[in-house]
Protein backbone atom coordinates (compact mmCIF):
# COMPACT_ATOMS: atom_id res chain seq x y z
CA UNK A 1 0.00 0.00 0.00
CA UNK A 2 1.58 3.17 -1.35
CA UNK A 3 -0.68 5.99 -0.45
CA UNK A 4 0.47 8.70 2.05
CA UNK A 5 -1.62 9.74 4.70
CA UNK A 6 -1.55 12.54 7.41
CA UNK A 7 -0.42 12.66 10.59
CA UNK A 8 -3.92 13.32 11.95
CA UNK A 9 -5.59 10.19 9.62
CA UNK A 10 -2.81 8.19 11.18
CA UNK A 11 -4.25 8.67 14.79
CA UNK A 12 -7.57 7.60 13.60
CA UNK A 13 -6.66 4.91 12.01
CA UNK A 14 -4.79 4.40 15.27
CA UNK A 15 -8.34 4.67 17.27
CA UNK A 16 -9.38 1.85 14.51
CA UNK A 17 -6.86 -0.43 15.46
CA UNK A 18 -7.10 -0.45 19.12
CA UNK A 19 -10.61 -0.86 19.09
CA UNK A 20 -10.65 -3.71 16.28
CA UNK A 21 -7.86 -5.10 18.90
CA UNK A 22 -9.45 -4.74 22.12
CA UNK A 23 -13.44 -5.76 21.10
CA UNK A 24 -13.29 -7.90 17.68
CA UNK A 25 -15.04 -5.16 15.78
CA UNK A 26 -14.90 -1.34 14.41
CA UNK A 27 -15.68 2.03 16.23
CA UNK A 28 -18.46 4.11 15.55
CA UNK A 29 -17.31 7.58 14.43
CA UNK A 30 -18.63 8.61 18.03
CA UNK A 31 -16.31 6.42 19.67
CA UNK A 32 -13.11 7.62 17.35
CA UNK A 33 -14.17 11.19 18.46
CA UNK A 34 -13.79 10.09 21.85
CA UNK A 35 -10.62 8.27 21.11
CA UNK A 36 -8.70 11.31 19.76
CA UNK A 37 -10.38 13.72 22.43
CA UNK A 38 -12.41 15.20 19.61
CA UNK A 39 -15.83 17.09 20.30
CA UNK A 40 -17.03 17.25 16.18
CA UNK A 41 -17.67 13.94 14.34
CA UNK A 42 -17.83 15.88 10.90
CA UNK A 43 -14.10 16.00 11.67
CA UNK A 44 -14.08 12.11 12.05
CA UNK A 45 -15.95 12.02 8.89
CA UNK A 46 -13.61 14.28 6.60
CA UNK A 47 -10.41 11.87 7.99
CA UNK A 48 -12.59 8.85 7.64
CA UNK A 49 -13.36 9.48 3.81
CA UNK A 50 -10.01 10.50 3.33
CA UNK A 51 -8.62 6.90 4.45
CA UNK A 52 -11.34 5.04 2.37
CA UNK A 53 -10.39 6.84 -0.51
CA UNK A 54 -6.89 5.88 -0.08
CA UNK A 55 -7.93 2.32 0.47
CA UNK A 56 -7.07 1.99 4.03
CA UNK A 57 -10.82 1.08 5.41
CA UNK A 58 -14.03 0.23 4.16
CA UNK A 59 -17.28 0.84 5.10
CA UNK A 60 -20.94 0.36 4.95
CA UNK A 61 -23.26 3.06 4.99
CA UNK A 62 -26.45 1.50 6.48
CA UNK A 63 -24.30 0.15 9.52
CA UNK A 64 -23.09 2.53 12.59
CA UNK A 65 -20.03 -0.59 12.96
CA UNK A 66 -18.87 -0.59 9.64
CA UNK A 67 -15.51 0.52 9.61
CA UNK A 68 -12.79 -2.26 8.76
CA UNK A 69 -8.82 -2.12 7.85
CA UNK A 70 -8.75 -3.37 4.35
CA UNK A 71 -4.89 -4.83 5.56
CA UNK A 72 -4.03 -6.62 8.41
CA UNK A 73 -3.12 -5.79 12.27
CA UNK A 74 0.20 -6.15 11.72
CA UNK A 75 0.62 -3.70 8.63
CA UNK A 76 3.10 -0.82 9.75
CA UNK A 77 1.01 2.32 8.85
CA UNK A 78 4.56 4.29 10.30
CA UNK A 79 5.74 3.88 6.61
CA UNK A 80 3.18 5.86 4.91
CA UNK A 81 3.21 8.65 7.02
CA UNK A 82 4.77 11.33 5.87
CA UNK A 83 3.00 14.29 4.22
CA UNK A 84 2.03 17.00 6.83
CA UNK A 85 -1.35 19.10 6.90
CA UNK A 86 -3.10 22.16 7.33
CA UNK A 87 -4.69 22.51 11.43
CA UNK A 88 -8.28 21.82 10.20
CA UNK A 89 -9.39 21.08 13.68
CA UNK A 90 -13.10 22.03 12.71
CA UNK A 91 -15.14 21.87 9.83
CA UNK A 92 -18.69 23.60 9.46
CA UNK A 93 -21.47 21.77 7.25
CA UNK A 94 -22.44 23.78 4.17
CA UNK A 95 -24.91 23.72 1.68
CA UNK A 96 -24.65 23.61 -1.53
CA UNK A 97 -27.31 25.82 -3.45
CA UNK A 98 -28.18 25.14 -7.07
CA UNK A 99 -30.49 27.38 -9.17
CA UNK A 100 -32.44 29.44 -7.41
CA UNK A 101 -36.54 30.50 -8.62
CA UNK A 102 -37.86 33.73 -8.25
CA UNK A 103 -39.81 34.46 -5.73
CA UNK A 104 -38.47 31.02 -3.57
CA UNK A 105 -36.09 31.39 -0.01
CA UNK A 106 -32.65 31.12 -1.44
CA UNK A 107 -32.16 28.13 1.53
CA UNK A 108 -35.58 26.18 0.56
CA UNK A 109 -34.92 22.50 0.68
CA UNK A 110 -35.85 22.29 -3.10
CA UNK A 111 -32.68 24.74 -3.98
CA UNK A 112 -30.25 22.75 -1.74
CA UNK A 113 -28.32 20.20 -3.96
CA UNK A 114 -25.84 18.95 -1.84
CA UNK A 115 -23.75 19.87 1.49
CA UNK A 116 -20.25 19.97 1.74
CA UNK A 117 -17.81 20.01 4.69
CA UNK A 118 -15.33 22.82 4.68
CA UNK A 119 -12.42 23.79 7.06
CA UNK A 120 -13.81 26.86 9.13
CA UNK A 121 -10.00 27.99 9.27
CA UNK A 122 -10.91 29.40 5.26
CA UNK A 123 -14.63 30.09 5.66
CA UNK A 124 -14.84 30.79 9.51
CA UNK A 125 -17.64 29.27 11.52
CA UNK A 126 -20.72 31.72 10.51
CA UNK A 127 -23.97 30.21 8.87
CA UNK A 128 -23.18 29.85 5.16
CA UNK A 129 -23.98 28.58 1.97
CA UNK A 130 -22.23 27.81 -0.99
CA UNK A 131 -23.34 28.72 -4.54
CA UNK A 132 -21.95 27.99 -8.08
CA UNK A 133 -21.51 31.01 -10.12
CA UNK A 134 -23.19 31.40 -13.92
CA UNK A 135 -21.82 33.89 -15.79
CA UNK A 136 -18.97 36.56 -16.42
CA UNK A 137 -20.44 39.44 -14.52
CA UNK A 138 -17.77 39.40 -12.00
CA UNK A 139 -14.51 38.41 -13.53
CA UNK A 140 -12.88 41.60 -12.86
CA UNK A 141 -12.93 40.34 -8.86
CA UNK A 142 -11.52 36.79 -10.10
CA UNK A 143 -14.52 35.47 -9.81
CA UNK A 144 -15.33 33.15 -12.91
CA UNK A 145 -18.43 31.00 -14.33
CA UNK A 146 -18.02 27.56 -13.19
CA UNK A 147 -16.82 28.55 -9.88
CA UNK A 148 -18.06 28.55 -6.20
CA UNK A 149 -18.46 31.13 -3.32
CA UNK A 150 -19.00 30.85 0.10
CA UNK A 151 -21.42 32.99 1.50
CA UNK A 152 -21.79 34.19 4.80
CA UNK A 153 -25.58 34.63 5.95
CA UNK A 154 -26.53 37.83 6.58
CA UNK A 155 -29.80 40.36 5.43
CA UNK A 156 -27.32 43.49 4.92
CA UNK A 157 -24.42 44.43 3.19
CA UNK A 158 -21.61 47.22 3.39
CA UNK A 159 -20.60 49.59 0.30
CA UNK A 160 -18.25 47.89 -1.80
CA UNK A 161 -19.18 43.82 -0.18
CA UNK A 162 -19.71 41.04 -2.93
CA UNK A 163 -23.31 39.71 -1.89
CA UNK A 164 -25.74 36.97 -3.29
CA UNK A 165 -29.06 39.46 -3.86
CA UNK A 166 -32.39 38.26 -4.82
CA UNK A 167 -34.15 39.96 -7.51
CA UNK A 168 -37.46 39.07 -9.86
CA UNK A 169 -35.12 36.91 -12.05
CA UNK A 170 -33.64 35.22 -9.11
CA UNK A 171 -30.26 35.14 -7.30
CA UNK A 172 -27.27 37.18 -8.50
CA UNK A 173 -23.88 37.64 -7.59
CA UNK A 174 -22.81 41.55 -7.35
CA UNK A 175 -20.76 44.37 -5.90
CA UNK A 176 -23.50 46.33 -3.72
CA UNK A 177 -23.78 49.99 -3.11
CA UNK A 178 -26.66 51.46 -1.59
CA UNK A 179 -27.37 54.86 -3.05
CA UNK A 180 -30.01 57.82 -2.63
CA UNK A 181 -33.16 56.42 -3.74
CA UNK A 182 -31.59 52.45 -5.12
CA UNK A 183 -29.27 50.01 -4.59
CA UNK A 184 -26.94 49.27 -7.14
CA UNK A 185 -25.52 46.12 -7.88
CA UNK A 186 -22.82 46.34 -9.95
CA UNK A 187 -21.03 43.68 -12.06
CA UNK A 188 -16.84 43.74 -11.39
CA UNK A 189 -17.14 43.09 -15.80
CA UNK A 190 -16.34 46.97 -17.71
CA UNK A 191 -18.84 45.34 -20.70
CA UNK A 192 -21.77 45.09 -18.23
CA UNK A 193 -24.36 47.19 -16.77
CA UNK A 194 -25.17 47.96 -13.18
CA UNK A 195 -28.98 46.85 -11.80
CA UNK A 196 -30.19 49.49 -10.04
CA UNK A 197 -33.20 48.23 -8.12
CA UNK A 198 -35.34 49.15 -5.08
CA UNK A 199 -36.75 45.84 -4.35
CA UNK A 200 -33.85 43.22 -3.42
CA UNK A 201 -32.67 40.83 -0.64
CA UNK A 202 -29.35 40.71 0.62
CA UNK A 203 -28.70 37.45 1.36
CA UNK A 204 -25.00 37.38 2.26
CA UNK A 205 -21.65 38.46 1.90
CA UNK A 206 -19.12 36.45 -0.38
CA UNK A 207 -16.08 35.13 2.23
CA UNK A 208 -14.16 32.53 -0.27
CA UNK A 209 -14.09 31.29 -3.79
CA UNK A 210 -13.56 27.74 -4.81
CA UNK A 211 -12.04 26.45 -8.31
CA UNK A 212 -11.97 23.39 -10.18
CA UNK A 213 -8.84 22.87 -11.60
Amino acid sequence: MSEKITKRQQAVLSAIEDCIREKGYGPTVREVCQALGLSSPSTVHVHLRALEEKGFIKRDPLKSRSIALTYPLDFDEESVVNVDEPNFEKVISVPLVGDVAAGTPILAQENITDTLLLPTDIVGDAPSFMLSVHGESMIEAGINDGDFVVVKEQPVANNGDIVVALIDDGATVKTYYREADHIRLQPENSTMEPILTTNCSICGKVVAVFRRL
